[in-house]
């Protein structure tokens, strides 16, 4: 079989499930095509999928299911049938913030101080009964040990949304009160000297560079460099192995991780990314090509390659055969 060919000689397909995002999809599809490697690339296609019928997809790169959800049925049915999802679906809806932070403590990467807190409000059906196991939090406490400010934030979510950052307890409880029905975590403040974002792809290449998230949107990566001092060759080292670890951790594909300096340690701050922003309005030209180029290599190599995911039916469905 020639290598980038389907058994009849049509080409490996890559389906691309985006949101209003344009740069970078359309440069994907331009890379990997003009690398001629028998791999196509486009935008994929769903209506009201069987599921009793493998993707048409050989890859299935996943940029869209957080907001879209009907989407995450889809991709892991797909990757039942064999298809490889970047990133993997069933990985990807489980994570939190919370097990994150605990994650990474347990791989040797400085985190910020991360506590769980119970929801605020339940549904109709919950009763006294039903909480129980759950007992007073001790405000106090909580203060004393993280400290203010603090920051208060969805355990799952991203883009900054409904993340407050606390400066006493009377705005903390504002805050929490306003949360509802949501889980919430509080972190400690990290006041940093240097703040480093890492772009990595196919758990294997890693982008380190200086971001200032103080900055406008255009601006965050292209004037990093005047708002603080340059990465000494030891810290860049350093998280770009943590932000390795971690993303090879989560079975992410496709991540960025972001880190804020304080006192010499990278402390990990964000690192569920798995629908990173990658426009290159944000990134700028050379972060852009980089990614793209990254990318293009990834979804070219999984069109070639069994699916290495193993899910537990992987068994069950070898016996039946």
């Amino acid at each position: 079989m020639v290598v980038g060919l389907k058994r009849g000689g049509a080409p490996l397909r890559v389906g691309l499930f985006v949101g209003r995002e344009r740069s970078f999809p359309e440069a994907l599809i331009a890379e990997v095509h003009a690398r001629d490697a028998g791999v196509t690339v486009e935008l994929a296609e769903m209506s009201a999928p069987s599921a009793l019928e493998p993707s048409p997809y050989d890859v299935l790169v996943d940029r869209i299911s957080h907001d879209v959800v009907c989407f995450q049925p889809y991709l892991k049915l797909a990757a039942l049938y064999g298809a490889r999802v970047i990133n993997n679906p069933f990985w990807r809806i489980v994570d939190d913030k919370f097990f994150n932070a605990g994650l990474a403590a347990r791989l040797g990467i400085a985190v910020p101080k991360t506590r769980l807190l119970p929801q605020k409000s339940y549904g109709p059906d919950t009763t006294a009964g039903s909480l129980r196991n759950l007992r007073y939090v001790d405000w106090n406490e909580l203060a004393a040990d993280l400290g203010f400010p603090m920051f208060i934030k969805p355990h799952w979510g991203g883009g900054w949304k409904d993340v407050s950052r606390a400066k006493d307890m009377r705005a903390l409880m504002v805050a929490y009160d306003a949360s509802g029905a949501q889980t919430m975590i509080v972190q400690e403040e990290i006041v940093w000297t240097q703040y480093i974002r890492c772009i990595v792809i196919g758990q294997r290449d890693v982008r380190p560079a200086l971001w200032d998230p103080r900055l406008t949107h255009l601006d965050r990566y292209k004037r990093a460099h005047e708002t603080m001092p340059a990465m000494t060759p030891e810290l860049e080292q350093r998280v770009l192995d943590d932000a390795l670890r971690i993303t090879q951790a989560l079975g992410y594909d496709m991540n960025t991780v972001e880190f804020a300096v304080r006192d010499g340690i990278p402390y990990a701050i964000d690192y569920m990314n798995s629908a990173p922003d990658f426009d290159v309005s944000s990134l700028g030209e050379a972060h852009f090509e980089w990614v793209v180029r990254r990318m293009a290599e990834l979804v070219i190599d999984a069109a070639n390659t069994q699916s290495p995911v193993r899910n537990r039916w992987d068994e069950l469905l070898r016996s039946s055969r």
